[in-house]
């Protein structure tokens, strides 16, 4: 039985570190950016990054006056239990999200879309979202916050089957033009690209492909896999680097999701994680024990799983 009151201070702790510290897969990312980029400004707005990521780390603040939406992703493994059941585990991460708000600070960006009701600590109506995922063995469970932006840097387009990878190219290239344009997402980031399910699938599997997969994990999948560095290497070839400025470093990487979709369509979402890439990680054993890190491990073989064992029905002998 994993202790409710060990599930709140270890969420109050990720909070602290998502806000401050830089996950080392994106700061070496950035740092191997910052060596290759020729592009004036593009270096300088590196550089400063960098320089900005020390200080906030040194100094315990948040790396970036907008701190993001605070989220959560739960994976559980099978034979876990929680003091007080699911209700008391959401209700320690909203506990957890608010107490946040006002200690590290984070500014408290959630607001009712009517009303716009503030109640000065991030906590809401649906916030701060809480996903879910299981596992088949174990008796922890890991907790994964993101302070993802929550504007832009971010689009959807249902292309066909006869689009193609072309097709799949265009549209990616598209967003990221749009991106660096028109100041819809700061670069450079972690795009993660979303392909199948319906469109509210499709749009989870981008948002999950861009922050709860490091820089240099590759899909299982080999054909996907190089993919993906087909598309880091596209995305850095269209003259746009840090905060849109010319440049040859906008995609720190690319990451690919996908999930089966109807046999008529192709759906398609891209997703800009923010030059923060704010993430923390830490799992939770039944003995008190907690583990932190900063690659979610989310994307796992059961996760990807593609079937299910099953024994079709015969047809009755006539």
């Amino acid at each position: 039985m994993i202790p409710i009151n060990l599930i709140q201070s270890t969420a109050e702790t990720l909070m602290n570190k998502a806000a401050i510290e830089i996950p080392e897969d994106y700061l070496t990312g950035l740092k191997q950016a910052a060596e290759t980029e020729d592009g004036d400004l593009s270096s300088f707005v590196l550089q400063a990054m960098l320089e900005n990521y020390e200080a906030a780390k040194e100094d315990r603040r948040a790396m970036c006056g907008d701190t993001g939406v605070p989220r959560w992703f739960v994976k559980l493994g099978n034979e876990a239990q929680v003091e007080g059941g699911m209700i008391a585990l959401e209700a320690a991460l909203r506990r957890a999200t608010a107490s946040a708000t006002n200690g590290v600070p984070l500014r408290p960006n959630r607001v009712h879309p009517l009303w716009r009701t503030d109640h000065d600590n991030n906590v809401g109506i649906g916030a701060p979202e809480i996903e879910y995922g299981f596992e088949p063995d174990g008796a922890w469970i890991d907790l994964i916050t993101v302070h993802k932006g929550g504007l832009f840097g971010t689009d959807y387009r249902m292309l066909f089957p006869s689009d193609g990878i072309q097709g799949i190219k265009r549209f990616y290239l598209d967003s990221l033009m749009a991106f660096g344009k028109r100041g819809l997402a700061c670069q450079p980031a972690i795009i993660g690209i979303g392909l199948g399910g319906s469109k509210d699938i499709c749009m989870t599997l981008g948002k999950r492909a861009s922050v709860l997969r490091t820089v240099g994990s590759r899909n299982s999948d080999p054909r996907i896999a190089e993919m993906e560095d087909e598309f880091k290497e596209l995305g850095n070839s269209i003259g746009m680097g840090a905060m849109g400025f010319v440049g040859k470093n906008m995609v720190i990487d690319c990451n690919i999701e996908v999930g089966y979709c109807h046999t008529g369509g192709m759906p398609m979402s891209v997703h800009a994680f923010c030059l923060s890439s704010r993430r923390a990680v830490a799992r939770i054993h039944a003995d008190g024990r907690v583990e932190h890190r900063t690659d979610p491990d989310w994307f796992t073989d059961y996760q990807r799983r593609e079937t299910v064992e099953w024994e079709p029905q015969q047809e009755a002998a006539e």
